[in-house]
């Protein structure tokens, strides 16, 4: 019973793994057609803030796809979740929200909230990557 159980893991895994590239793949011809448009409307190969935000948001939001395809891969082969990379997605998340935001229209405590946010994720990865580094100098 156990094999099967295991075989089904496999399975879905490869799935994720192949539909999350998929995303990933249609993220990037997203963002390239968005540059290419943009870059073609008048004024030609000039942009507005409003069309380059855009652009960093779907940079990030392709960076985000390659960072959670990294995740599935890993614990697909090493049947593990590596913490430092799940914070490096929340990072990089909360990053292009902090882009694309725009903060006349969204509350002070709201934004104070995304702060502690950054400062919560930030300190988690330093903390991992110094305990990581610490395990590496014993051995």
């Amino acid at each position: 019973m156990f094999k099967y159980v295991t075989w089904f893991e496999q399975i879905i895994i490869a799935v994720l793994i192949f539909m999350m590239a998929l995303v990933v793949l249609l993220a990037t011809i997203d963002l390239g057609w968005t540059i290419i448009k943009d870059l073609a409307t008048p004024p030609v190969v000039m942009l507005d803030l409003n069309q380059i935000l855009d652009i960093f948001g779907l940079f990030l939001l392709v960076l985000i796809g390659i960072e959670l395809v990294e995740t599935i891969k890993v614990f697909f082969t090493e049947r593990a979740i590596r913490v430092e990379v799940v914070l490096m997605v929340g990072i990089i998340a909360i990053a292009r929200k902090v882009i694309v935001l725009d903060v006349k229209e969204i509350p002070s405590l709201t934004l104070i909230g995304i702060g502690f946010v950054v400062i919560a994720l930030t300190a988690g990865y330093y903390l991992i990557k110094r305990s990581h580094t610490k395990q590496e100098g014993q051995n």
